[in-house]
């Protein structure tokens, strides 16, 4: 807009969007760049909006002197507007500020900026909407700001402030805390303020040094007195004492339907008292249910009522409540109201609480057993609801809520069962995003006070422990384990138990290599899943088929666990179900799946505090770049995973993470870099890893003349295969034999994996042995039949993206005698592989927000992306890069 201004080709736009959302920041930011412009500023100001032509007065005065050399009619009419605020009408004063500001724009361009334009008097309004449409040939911009459109007319462009994308708001939050700020306190302060930039600043400079540190419960509202709750507050004020009255029973409980509103509304008013709500953008009608507009302005309104009219709603709501069908909400409503003894309204509230599903119901199990324990005397059932809460803030997605509440617990005598399921929850909250030793510790605590008190627990306990040692990979600890829990098997264990005790032992002797042992309890455990609830065992039923080579059933068994978390409402679980979908996925070759199944996972695990998930998560990405050869997204994300892994000590991450830079250094041609990174690996890294990535390293240790340290990670690889009697292993495990073959052994091998191949799913690793068979009979001068191999690889890889496979295969087919037509213009082979993936997208029409919410990228980094790509191509637009690209 101001570069057309420079050029003589005005105009103007309207930024809308609501209290802390920018607006005044855009104005403040071309203001700054139109170093070269005279700029005008005003706003809108309440109490002037009554007096005509103030805005304009405002606006004009730093030009008003020139108004002396316009015609002698129109300095008259705007003189008379501007000193005594009146007007004989007609177009004289509006065509009188066109010129003014033309005759200004002669000497220099002019930026005119209005904020809170719905705030400005009516016939400043009128005079600027009069020029705004009348600048396309002047050399001046005129730029508004407002909450809303109503005030304005047709013809003048409007931009929409969105809220920032999750991206943009770590991003304000980590320029806010350069150290950072825990992933769960993230989560806790999103959920405020969904994306307003103002909300999120205010919140991070009102956290207290507990909070920051995560012993303290995260804000749960905005502060009180900040910009943006004083801006809401206003907004409030402007309306009558009914209306608020109407909102306050609206934040007082978010389920409330329009029926039950208007049957609180008789007598005292009529729904039609929230019209000025409506009108004024506070509230807005959807279905059956109001909304506030702004998703921090219920609490602002909750907050900001007394405590007696708060206590006064919360009753009234009780009162029109089913004790039968709306239970939790009814009890939850009395006992904030304390309509009745203290200890009858925790009991309510409680037992209601334990008996509602934790998805999306209001209020959340947890916060009502945290009022019950409030209310209630007794020590030990305080500290019962205490612990009961805390699990349930934690199953919710609510993991520093979870840790404050089991904080308040230390200054309770807590019973020996609960100390071992606080315990359990300590574990599983320090697995989430603490160390994985401390989380071990937890673990073994637990077992210990819970396996004579509640055995199935105590198990489970131990199995946790156990999965510990294995995130950290430290194979010595899952033994231990492993061999505490046989010596306490008794014959007359339920299924549940023996699923466990069976999944240790089954994975144990896996991490021994002693697969044939593994395959019977292994195998009982698929036997004993279908008489067990619960996506933990569906997960650990799902390990042991991916043990077992049996990849399609691990995946059912493993969307089946997703599904049911989802189902049940279990947000933390979900980021862990999600890596055993993708563990399946992997095995199966689905990298376009493990990428959308990965980039949910970071973000819910981001979303609820999981750290260490999100490091997983991370590594998972990695690897999808590797194989699409995208070098510079796979390094970032396995250097973010890696660096996880040595604060947390999680083996699996850093495992991953290797094997991604391996993949991509062995697509890149360099083997020895591979080798290397993965010979580190073999020494000391993650033992199921280790096994997947094992076919990287032997092709890098074939090209490298390593060949005794590839046969000895290939004996290893063919004791797993021959196992699992899988397809898809024992191709691998037959390609890597053709790769360390003698003379002349090596195309009957090469011919047995491809055989094998096409009995199983992986395309991708169907295409790399094909890749490697053309190779292998390209230098051995069998030209014509490298070609065949060659052709069917190149067109499998191009279909998945595999940029650096595509190249080599390319290559080895020109080696061939093959002219190879590159499938994208010239032009762009000159972009990096994430270049050229934003520069596709954008070519099919996708915005700057829509390509970074599918790669995981701030819109800012794309836009950075674009310009560079733009550059690199010599061209200046979409259309033109639409055009290359077609």
């Amino acid at each position: 807009m101001l570069e057309r201004a420079r050029d003589g080709s005005g105009g103007a736009m309207l930024l809308l969007g609501g209290p802390g959302t920018g607006k005044t920041a855009l104005l403040d930011f071309a203001a700054a760049r139109a170093d070269d412009f005279v700029v005008l500023r005003t706003a809108g100001v309440e109490t002037e909006s009554h007096l005509s032509f103030s805005g304009l007065h405002s606006l004009l005065r730093p030009v008003k002197e020139s108004s002396a050399q316009l015609p002698r009619p129109q300095a008259a009419v705007l003189r008379k507007a501007l000193e005594l605020g009146v007007t004989d009408g007609g177009l004289a004063l509006a065509a009188a500020v066109l010129d003014l500001l033309s005759m200004v724009a002669a000497h220099k361009p002019v930026l005119a900026c209005v904020d809170d334009l719905h705030q400005l008097d009516a016939a400043s309004r009128e005079a600027l909407f009069f020029t705004a449409r009348r600048l396309a040939g002047e050399r001046v911009a005129l730029l508004f700001a407002a909450h809303d459109d109503r005030t304005v007319p047709g013809g003048i462009p409007v931009r929409v402030l969105d809220r920032l994308c999750p991206a943009e708001a770590r991003e304000l939050v980590d320029d806010l805390v350069p150290l950072g700020l825990g992933e769960d306190l993230r989560a806790s302060l999103d959920r405020i303020a969904r994306g307003n930039p103002l909300a999120l600043t205010e919140l991070v400079g009102s956290l207290s040094p507990g909070q920051m540190a995560g012993t303290s419960a995260p804000p749960d509202s905005l502060p009180r007195g900040g910009r943006l709750w004083q801006a809401y507050t206003r907004r409030l004020a402007r309306l009558d004492a009914d209306a608020r009255h109407l909102l306050l029973l609206i934040a007082a409980d978010p389920e409330l339907d329009t029926a039950t509103l208007v049957r609180l509304a008789e007598p005292r008013c009529a729904l039609l008292t929230l019209e000025p709500a409506e009108s004024a953008g506070i509230v807005r009608a959807a279905g059956d249910r109001y909304h506030f507009t702004e998703p921090a302005m219920g609490s602002v309104v909750y907050s900001s009522a007394s405590l007696a009219r708060r206590r006064a709603a919360h009753r009234l709501l009780a009162g029109v409540l089913d004790p039968d069908h709306q239970r939790l909400r009814r009890a939850w409503h009395r006992a904030v109201a304390l309509d009745g003894p203290g200890e009858v309204l925790a009991g309510e509230l409680a037992t209601a609480a334990e008996a509602a599903s934790s998805h999306g119901c209001h209020p959340e199990p947890f916060l009502a057993l945290e009022r019950a324990a409030e209310l209630t005397e007794d020590g030990d059932l305080k500290a019962s609801r205490l612990a009961a809460a805390a699990r349930h803030a934690s199953i919710s997605g609510h993991p520093q809520r979870a840790r404050s509440l089991l904080a308040r617990l230390s200054c309770l005598t807590v019973p020996a069962k609960m100390r071992g399921q606080t315990e359990l929850l300590h574990g599983s909250l320090e697995l989430l995003a603490g160390e994985t030793g401390n989380a071990h510790d937890r673990f073994l605590a637990a077992a210990g006070w819970l396996l004579d008190r509640d055995r199935a627990l105590g198990v489970r306990a131990l199995v946790r422990a156990a999965e510990a040692g294995y995130l950290a990979g430290d194979n010595q600890r899952f033994f231990a384990i492993a061999r505490r829990a046989a010596a306490l098997r008794r014959p007359d264990e339920s299924g549940t138990t023996q699923l466990m005790f069976e999944y240790l032992a089954g994975m144990a002797a896996t991490f021994r290599g002693e697969h044939a042992e593994a395959a019977d309890p292994l195998r009982r455990v698929l036997r004993l899943a279908p008489s067990v609830r619960g996506p933990a065992m569906l997960v650990w039923a799902g390990v042991a088929s991916l043990l077992l080579g049996e990849d399609a059933h691990a995946l059912m068994l493993a969307t089946r666990a997703v599904e049911n978390a989802r189902g049940r409402g279990v947000a933390s679980a979900l980021p862990q179900l999600l890596e055993a979908v993708i563990h399946a996925e992997i095995w199966m070759g689905r990298y376009a799946s493990v990428a959308a199944n990965a980039i949910e996972g970071l973000r819910l695990a981001q979303e609820t505090g999981q750290l260490n998930t999100a490091g997983h998560h991370l590594a998972w990405l990695a690897l999808t770049a590797a194989v699409q050869g995208d070098e510079e997204t796979c390094r970032i994300r396995a250097g973010a995973a890696l660096e996880m892994a040595d604060a947390h000590g999680l083996g699996v991450a850093g495992a991953l993470g290797n094997w991604a830079l391996a993949h991509l250094d062995l697509a890149a041609g360099r083997a020895e870099d591979a080798a290397n990174r993965l010979r580190k690996q073999r020494r000391n890294g993650h033992v199921v890893v280790r096994v997947m990535a094992t076919p990287i390293f032997i092709e890098a240790a074939a090209r490298t003349g390593e060949r005794e340290q590839a046969m000895s990670a290939l004996r290893v690889l063919d004791r797993w295969a021959d196992s699992t009697r899988s397809p898809d292993r024992l191709a691998l495990a037959a390609r890597c034999h053709a790769l360390l073959a003698g003379p002349g052994e090596a195309e009957e091998l090469f011919r047995h994996a491809l055989d094998l191949h096409h009995r199983g799913s992986c395309e991708f690793e169907t295409a790399r042995t094909q890749l490697l068979f053309g190779s292998a009979l390209r230098r051995e001068r069998h030209p014509g039949a490298a070609r065949e191999h060659l052709r069917s690889a190149l067109e499998t890889f191009e279909r998945l993206g595999a940029r650096l496979w595509i190249d080599q295969t390319r290559g080895e087919l020109r080696a061939a005698g093959q002219a190879v037509r590159s499938t994208c213009p010239r032009k762009a082979d000159q972009l990096t592989a994430q270049q050229f993936q934003i520069a596709r997208m954008v070519a099919e029409g996708a915005t700057n927000r829509e390509v970074a919410a599918q790669l995981f990228l701030s819109p800012r980094t794309v836009e950075h992306h674009l310009r560079n790509i733009f550059a690199k191509l010599g061209i200046r637009s979409r259309v033109e890069l639409a055009r290359l690209l077609s």
